[in-house]
């Protein structure tokens, strides 16, 4: 995971599959492989995130991530 201070967004990889797609949600970006496998995700405005993770409804996010095609 890394910040960058200059653009506010916190970068957050998960995986090294090739990305074929990307999905936005708010203020997240979600790079997806073929198969909708969760490679990369982008925060932006992070510094108004951090702090506030407990909100984040984790099943939520994947079962939009799942329900995109």
């Amino acid at each position: 995971m890394r910040y960058d201070p200059e653009t506010n967004i916190l970068l957050w990889e998960i995986a090294k599959d090739p990305i074929d797609h990307c999905l936005e949600l708010g203020n997240f970006i979600i790079h997806l492989s073929k198969s909708k496998k969760p490679v990369l995700i982008e925060i932006l405005n992070a510094s108004k995130f951090v702090g506030q993770q407990d909100k984040i409804k984790l099943e939520s996010l994947k079962k939009q991530i799942m329900e995109t095609n």
